[in-house]
Formats: structure tokens, sequence, C-alpha cells
């Protein structure tokens, strides 16, 4: 739903205040509030929100929190919002992330190449305001400068029974299949 513009115009302030009333209802919901992003792009000013609980989130989740946020928003101007989960590979950005990623295995991209590589794997062992700390498998515990880091996000691994049966489907088959 269109938003017109309101009291409060600067995306730094129109991003505080919608952190705040989302920080409410996410603690009254016992959700968490993950990030909220307000960002303009092709189809008009975005105002992303993102959520999560144990367990993940689930669509009625998103649909009740974005029902309960929304009227309270009249004074931000954005175009559209957009309520989800940050997704099981969300970067890591803050202490609360690298506790739930501790000790799991994690990809690190720099900014520029050390050592002759900007992409090193590893699991997460130190998470600050200074440093990203890695231990790659066999090898010894890695440092990064913060400064230096791009993005360290989890590496999602699925094992084979994890995945489904893939086989020939013939063109019969897949019509079959669009009819049901």
């Amino acid at each position: 739903m269109a938003k017109t513009k309101g009291k409060v115009t600067a995306k730094a302030n129109s991003v505080y205040m919608v952190e705040e009333a989302a920080e409410k209802i996410a603690a009254k919901m016992g959700l968490e509030l993950v990030e909220v992003v307000l960002q303009k792009e092709s189809r008009g000013k975005v105002l992303s929100v993102f959520i999560d609980k144990d367990g993940g989130i689930s669509l009625d989740d998103c649909e009740q929190y974005h029902r309960t946020l929304q009227p309270l928003l009249d004074d931000v101007d954005y175009d559209i919002m957009e309520v989800s989960s940050p997704g099981v590979d969300r970067p890591i950005k803050n202490q609360r992330d690298f506790e739930k990623n501790r000790d799991n295995l994690v990809e690190v991209k720099l900014f520029a190449a050390q050592n002759g590589s900007k992409l090193y794997m590893g699991l997460l062992k130190a998470f600050d305001e200074e440093k990203v700390v890695i231990q790659p498998e066999g090898g010894e515990e890695i440092s990064f400068q913060r400064k230096a880091v791009a993005i360290v996000k989890p590496v999602i691994q699925f094992e084979d029974e994890d995945l489904p049966e893939i086989g020939e489907i013939t063109e019969d088959e897949f019509s079959e299949m669009e009819l049901e």
C-alpha cells in the first residue's frame, strides 16, 4: 500500500522511526527484528523489514506482522512495504548473528585479495568490530581486519538425502503434472 509524504522525510529518520515501531511489535509477537531497509528501486521507494524467530518465519507470521506494523507508519514516505525472513544464508552483520553461527561453516569475501585470494571458507571462531576469525578445514585460524571484509555469509550444505530424486521427465508426464 502506498504512503504519501508525511512529516518525516529524511531517509535516516524514516528508518529509525520504522525500527522503533518494528522492534516493539516484534517483541510483542515473539519475533526478532533483523533489519529495516528503505531504498529506491525502479518500482518506487521500498521499505523492507526482515524478521526472524527460532524455527523460522512462516508466511502467516509475515502477514500478521505486516498488518500490525503498517498502520503505525503513516508518517513514513514509502511506496511498497515488504516483510520477509532474512533467509538462512543472510550475511552475518552483528554479534547476535555471530552467536547463531559460531563454529559453523562460513564464507568470507574480502574487498582486496590477501595471500592471493578474496574468498575464504572456514568455521567462524570470532567476530567483533575489529576482526573476523575463521578456521579452515584442517588448518590454522585466519584473522581478517573487519574493515577488509566485504561480507561474511553462512555456507548452506545439503546432504544427498536432503535433495529430491532427479530423474528424466517426459513431455507427456510434464503436461500431466501441469493439469493436476
